[in-house]
């Protein structure tokens, strides 16, 4: 029988990267325009929003054999999400009392196809937390050094809202807005009873064309991918432009293994698993950049043994894997008798808010550290399968705009009349906020098993803090207190201590960040404040892993400003032959 054969590539490329993500996208599309030759390899199929093969934007849930229910994917039949939190053949597991969910995307452009498109920079005093409370650690950058290259990405890919002069939420380079819905005008106004402050969204949806992309036609579908490219995805913005440079080589369904390296201990390029042959290859590079997200590129470190690297590679430290965190999040919804028998017309905007309310209090007068944002839904959505209206039936019965009770239920134009009268009514609020980065939440490689391609698999251990706990028992109450400032009824009972106040399990946001965390110490990080690996010159990380904290911020924009500021880095050291 012959010996089994690990197939090699002959060309060694400038850059091997893995993940297609909004990392990987971003230093896929700054190095091969450049000139770098890239080989970007992805584990999951090819994704273009503007292909035909791939258009699921404005078609009815009729279309769907499960009427766009989630049945086979998370988010439903028609969302750009190829992955879930459950993969077959693709396990991980979890020690005793470990509630972490880990999502993982199977597609070109990864994440970015689905995700809410919230883009916030993180702010002066998220660099710096430390500092500020003493919990955590800093950043080994400040807000200053990353400000350029979030200009950078707002040119590149656009981002509506306006110009507040927050202090910890600073402006970008905005488009225009679009307006609040009735709705969020409604919220606007109770938030003005309740202090919570409500402003304009920042998200990536172009409301005016830039550099040869369309602009949103407000269908409300960004979850499903844009056929005008005129929301951000990693795929349609960094990936597809980049392969029309003619620089970069792009591998689908390529299942990283490991980082190969050579009897220096410098990576050499990377082996990976055909996902549908099964056969092993491996890619020649002459840096490596891993991109495939914070758990899954800690994985690939961790299986990355050798002489030089003992205990994985870039892991001198012991660091990797350690420190992993996501937001928190908790949420609630109303029944609002006000919007009742509404006058119908086309509500759909955006896919996703036009206004949210940034963290608007001090820490130091409240008895829980950091902060959270509030994002709202609500409005007159496009009804699908399953459509509800958000209302708690009591006892058959509605409250109508005058308070009396109204029957509901039945069939026929009964039935019909009660989705005319409640539709629109309902109110949603989800507070997404940060949690502590701690060292006993990690995830390790677990010794007895492996996925169906043989690549030994992680197992987690997490544990929300008291401190996320009464971050979540104060989400809780500002919903309540927005409730009643609305005018509305709460749907169900108010989450209480048994539940943790609503907060949802750690990985369920799926922003989760910090397992190859960057810092000025070698001995207590794994990464240089340029993304470098320590111990490896030529190995660089630019997805949620080297974040020292998350802040009450969705991660993506600053993910992208990290990866084109290492990008650039890398350049010059390549022209300074320090690479």
């Amino acid at each position: 029988m012959n010996d089994f054969q690990i197939k090699e590539q002959a060309n060694v490329y400038d850059v091997v990267i893995v993940g297609s993500g909004a990392g990987g996208g971003m230093a896929a599309y700054q190095l091969s325009k450049a000139g770098a030759k890239v080989c970007l390899l992805e584990a999951g199929g090819y994704f273009d929003p503007a292909d035909p093969k791939y258009i699921n934007q404005l078609k009815g849930p009729w279309e769907s054999p499960r009427r766009g229910a989630s049945t086979l994917r998370p988010f439903g039949d028609f969302d750009a999400a190829w992955g879930g939190w459950e993969i077959e053949g693709e396990p991980y597991t979890r020690k005793k009392g470990t509630e972490f969910d880990w999502f993982r995307s199977r597609m070109l452009g990864g994440r970015t196809n689905h995700w809410g498109r919230i883009s916030l920079r993180f702010g002066p005093k998220d660099f710096k937390r430390k500092s500020i409370d003493g919990l955590g650690d800093d950043w080994p950058i400040s807000y200053d050094d990353l400000a350029p290259y979030y200009d950078e990405v707002d040119k590149l890919i656009g981002v509506f809202g306006t110009k507040e002069g927050l202090s910890n939420d600073p402006d970008s380079l905005f488009l225009p807005a679009p307006k609040p819905r009735l709705h969020e005008l409604m919220l606007m106004e109770a938030n003005k009873k309740t202090g919570v402050l409500t402003i304009p969204s920042r998200m990536s949806m172009l409301t005016k064309p830039i550099n040869g992309r369309g602009e949103c036609f407000y269908c409300g579908q960004c979850s499903r991918g844009c056929m005008a490219y005129a929301d951000f995805s990693s795929s349609s913005v960094l990936v597809i432009p980049a392969m029309k440079t003619g620089n970069l080589t792009l591998i689908n369904n390529a299942m990283a293994r490991e980082v190969i390296t050579d009897e220096t201990g410098k990576a050499t390029g990377v082996s990976y698993v055909n996902k549908y042959s099964l056969e092993e290859s491996t890619v020649k590079g002459k840096i490596v950049i891993l991109a495939a997200s914070a758990c899954e590129s800690a994985r690939l470190l961790l299986n990355s043994k050798s002489g030089n690297h003992p205990n994985g590679l870039a892991n001198a430290s012991g660091i990797v894997g350690k420190y992993l965190h996501d937001s928190t999040g908790a949420s609630r919804s109303a029944f609002i008798p006000h919007l009742t028998n509404r006058k119908r017309y086309n509500e759909d905007g955006v896919g996703g808010m036009h206004v949210y309310s940034p963290w608007w209090l001090d820490n130091a007068k409240l008895d829980f550290p950091r902060g959270y944002h509030i994002e709202y839904g609500g409005g007159q959505r496009m009804p699908g399968y399953g459509f509800g209206f958000g209302m708690e039936n009591v006892n058959g019965k509605y409250p109508d705009r005058n308070g009396k009770m109204k029957e509901a239920g039945g069939y026929g134009a009964s039935l019909k009349d009660d989705y005319r009268f409640f539709y629109g009514t309902d109110i949603g609020m989800a507070g997404r906020g940060e949690a502590i980065a701690r060292e006993d939440n990690y995830c390790e490689i677990d010794p007895n098993v492996v996925d169906k391609y043989g690549i030994p698999v992680l197992r987690f251990n997490y544990k929300w803090s008291e401190h996320e706990v009464k971050q979540a028992k104060h989400m809780q109450d500002t919903f309540e207190e927005i409730i009643h400032a609305l005018g509305g009824i709460p749907n169900g009972t108010k989450p209480g201590a048994d539940t943790n106040y609503g907060l949802a399990a750690p990985g369920r946001i799926i922003h989760e960040v910090g397992t190859v965390r960057m810092g000025t110490d070698p001995s207590k990080s794994a990464l240089n404040s340029q993304c470098q690996a320590h111990d490896v010159k030529n190995l660089f990380v630019v997805d949620g892993g080297p974040f020292v904290s998350q802040a009450d911020k969705n991660p993506t924009w600053t993910i992208l400003a990290l990866s084109l500021r290492a990008s650039e880095y890398i350049m010059k050291e390549v022209k300074a032959k320090n690479l």
